[in-house]
């Protein structure tokens, strides 16, 4: 009796594990803009597989919809955004999403880019300059040709200054808000653009070796707008997307990253 009853107990374990080997991964669906963000996921695919979970990569070439998608639930997470973006995007539109617990995946500098002017010391009275139009970014941007010395900004609006923002323009340059995605187009039409990272390696530019002048890997920009995993608030114990994170800041990443982008993408972790 006692040798039919320990069969049975193994054959229900059996089973179980059996069960177990054939259930279905878990599926979780990410968004994120081409370059970098989905190729640094696909880079992690493997190691989730390992672990029973299937990344499917939505890929978005805007801002806004990512986050939509997100707070609509077509989608378990996004990476394409920095924080001050994200609490900015959740102030305008009322979502809910937040940073996965984790940490920061990535930093891309922010840089500016000769189009038919070469050099900032070339640069001419009444030159045009396109810059990033959306909130944070377009900041971010003119804080940068502060830096070159190019314009003075308003420092008591922050993050949400605009070219209204601008107290000196010695050389009277006019300031171009374009949508991030179109900056890259548009440099044969102007002197020079303040281009996102992302779109950026879209255009075949690196930050390392092809802007007049970027944002250092070291700076407070660097902290400020690093890139992550980010979330529906509520979800941040979903081991899934645990797992995704853990994955995106693991030393094979930081390999890839260093490898693969040599200076236009860093790792910030």
């Amino acid at each position: 009796m006692k040798s039919i009853k320990t069969a049975a107990l193994a054959m229900i374990a059996l089973a179980a594990a059996l069960g177990a080997a054939s259930a279905a991964p878990v599926t979780i669906r990410v968004g994120a803009s081409p370059v970098p963000h989905a190729a640094i996921l696909k880079s992690v695919v493997p190691a989730l597989a390992a672990q029973g979970i299937e990344l499917q990569i939505v890929e978005f070439t805007d801002y806004v919809q990512p986050n939509l998608a997100l707070q609509g639930k077509d989608l378990d997470a996004n990476y394409f955004q920095h924080l001050p973006y994200l609490r900015d995007f959740n102030a305008q539109r009322g979502t809910t999403i937040v940073p996965a617990p984790g940490g920061n995946v990535h930093f891309e500098p922010l840089g500016i880019y000769p189009g038919r002017t070469k050099s900032l010391a070339k640069l001419k009275s009444g030159a045009a300059i396109a810059v990033p139009s959306d909130t944070t970014n377009e900041a971010r941007a003119l804080l940068l040709l502060e830096a070159a010395g190019i314009i003075k900004v308003n420092h008591s609006v922050g993050l949400k200054a605009t070219a209204r923002d601008i107290v000196d323009n010695p050389k009277k340059v006019k300031i171009k808000e374009l949508e991030a995605a179109q900056v890259a187009r548009a440099l044969p039409d102007v002197d020079f653009g303040v281009i996102n990272g992302n779109y950026a390696l879209d255009a075949g530019l690196n930050a390392a070796k092809d802007a007049l002048l970027a944002e250092d890997k070291d700076s407070l920009a660097a902290k400020t707008y690093a890139n992550f995993i980010a979330i529906r608030r509520g979800d941040e114990s979903r081991p899934e997307l645990q797992a995704l994170v853990k994955a995106l800041t693991s030393a094979e990443t930081r390999k890839f990253i260093n490898e693969t982008y040599k200076g236009a993408v860093v790792p910030a972790f």
